[in-house]
């Protein structure tokens, strides 16, 4: 298979037609092989416009989801990014090359090993990844530029908020089952206004230590 090929078919009919025309995030989607963070009998499959499931029973979501978010994050080179939800890596690996440096946090220990060895191949060095509740586990982790949640949740805890720096930016998928919105949220001061980009379902994502099959994470 041309994966090449396939990768620009991808930016080209899925992700530009949804208005991601940011050059630099272009840029990086048609450099990151997303085969590399799917699983091996889906790599023929890794730039179709579908959500693939992971070895542990969650998924990753389509490309243009995430290419989305991340460009209404509007990252720069001096950003420190927090993503919560390390799942396949493939977000992973696009945010790191946009910013400065990424600290990943997920609750699966496993997938984050698959992770962290896709993310080797791709060259991501400024990538660090924790084992840890990203919703709850924020005590000392330090201050963000750019906030990447990558799974639904019913809203954003206060702890995650205030680890914004002044102007910093979250995106995350706001709401239950198929009423979901993508939501762009700006630290300003002591508020923090919304503002919601595009309708969406995603799986939400696990918060409990005890992870079960049948549930889905990013």
């Amino acid at each position: 298979m041309d994966f090449a090929q396939a990768r620009h078919n991808m930016v080209e009919q899925q992700i530009r037609p949804w208005d991601v025309l940011e050059f630099e995030l272009l840029d990086v989607l048609s450099e990151i092989p997303r085969e590399y963070f799917v699983l091996p009998e889906h790599q023929a499959v890794a730039y179709a416009d579908q959500a693939l499931p992971l070895a542990n029973g969650h998924a990753m979501p389509e490309p243009r989801i995430v290419a989305k978010m991340i460009q209404a994050l509007e990252i720069k080179k001096t950003d420190r990014i927090l993503e919560i939800g390390t799942g396949s890596g493939y977000a992973t690996a696009l945010l790191s090359r946009l910013g400065q440096s990424v600290l990943s946090l997920d609750l699966d220990a496993e997938q984050q090993a698959r992770a962290q060895a896709a993310l080797a191949k791709v060259g991501s060095t400024n990538v660090q990844l924790s084992v840890a509740n990203g919703l709850k586990a924020l005590a000392n982790i330090g201050t963000f530029d750019v906030i990447y949640v990558g799974g639904g949740v019913a809203d954003v805890p206060a702890e995650l908020l205030h680890t914004l720096n002044e102007g910093g930016r979250l995106v995350v998928v706001l709401g239950q089952k198929r009423l979901m919105h993508a939501t762009l949220i700006t630290r300003k001061g002591n508020e923090y206004p919304r503002k919601m980009l595009f309708e969406t379902s995603v799986p939400a994502l696990v918060e409990e230590q005890q992870l079960q099959k049948a549930e889905f994470e990013f």
